[in-house]
């Protein structure tokens, strides 16, 4: 896993009621910029990987702010078109004690929804590339899209990248132009050799029931189903996650390969920050640690470890450094660092 890092999907802008306060409870919203791809070039630029961000925004002040605030992270952007449509956005209220949070999408028209999939130079963007890094939420935006991440991974897979890819299923997304979600899936995962996804993402793809197996068992059920599906993949990993209250999580994770299975310890994240982007941290640190070295036991619960530091960080971004993951997975003082 070497050569440079491209990560293809959506730039959005997050618009969150402040505090803990439902939407528009009081008439401000806090702004930031987050996808999850996105979320995952910023993490491994920050741990001083070579990152491309390949998107679509509007030529206008939002789509702008977008493409610059990844550029201050040391993302390379120039793979990001200006494109016609609107900037795609999301509104999210986060929740307390037993109260959920709520995501309400307002992404019908963006620019990255409309480009058709011939308006990537594949060819130009991967070039010197090693890895692709795309997500389920790209082709649930609508048939252009999914057009574009298939033809992505193909070209991905055909000039022999390794190619990851994280299920994040949204079923809001794909309800809203009837797609045929698993056939779709199915096409794509084809291509991949990184797979992050639980036994609810292999359930929809497969068209399988996993529940009737002990808890323990079903990432792992999954991931031999899907490797049968699929002869490209290699590995799955997922992060366990026990909610006790919108608060309080525990948090683990799971690697299968075709050969043998790797776990973690589970953490205690009490009180909770802000949990959204932590599953692309995950894919973050994992894919960090296998591109440098790590052994799978270790590049997992480096994941882990930058999955939880980010329900620490407000934002969708992880911006959590190699020093700061180190010294989670180390001393875990929590003193002043003078």
């Amino acid at each position: 896993m070497t050569g440079r890092i491209v990560c293809f999907g959506e730039l959005l802008l997050r618009l969150a009621a402040p505090g803990r306060e439902l939407l528009l409870q009081s008439p401000r919203l806090d702004v930031h910029v987050g996808g999850a791809e996105a979320n995952v070039a910023v993490s491994l630029a920050r741990f001083g990987h070579d990152v491309a961000m390949v998107s679509a925004v509007p030529r206008n002040a939002l789509g702008i702010a977008a493409v610059d605030e990844l550029r201050r992270h040391g993302v390379d952007t120039r793979g990001v078109a200006f494109a016609p449509g609107r900037m795609g956005l999301y509104f999210l209220a986060t929740g307390a004690i037993q109260r959920p949070s709520e995501v309400l999408y307002d992404r019908a028209g963006s620019a990255f929804a409309l480009a058709p999939a011939d308006f990537h130079d594949w060819d130009a963007l991967l070039r010197d590339a090693g890895t692709l890094h795309v997500s389920g939420v790209s082709p649930a935006l609508g048939p252009a899209a999914a057009a574009a991440t298939l033809r992505a991974v193909r070209m991905a897979s055909e000039r022999g990248l390794t190619v990851s890819f994280d299920g994040n299923y949204r079923p809001k997304l794909w309800a809203a132009w009837d797609a045929d979600a698993p056939a779709i899936l199915r096409g794509i995962l084809a291509h991949v050799d990184l797979l992050f996804a639980d036994h609810r993402d292999i359930a929809v793809v497969l068209g399988r029931d996993f529940d009737a197996l002990p808890a323990t068992q079903r990432n792992t059920a999954a991931a031999q189903a899907a490797f049968a599906a699929f002869p490209r993949l290699r590995r799955m990993a997922t992060t366990v996650r026990t909610q006790h209250s919108v608060d309080h999580h525990e948090l683990s994770a799971q690697l299968i390969t075709r050969e043998h299975e790797v776990a973690t310890q589970a953490h205690s994240i009490t009180p909770i920050v802000d949990r959204i982007g932590a599953g692309d941290a995950f894919a973050a640190g994992l894919l960090h640690g296998l591109r440098s070295g790590q052994d799978e036991a270790e590049s997992l619960r480096f994941g882990l470890a930058c999955a939880c530091l980010k329900h620490s960080i407000p934002g969708d971004f992880n911006l959590a450094g190699i020093a700061d993951v180190e010294a989670f997975l180390g001393e875990r003082r929590f003193d002043v660092r003078r």
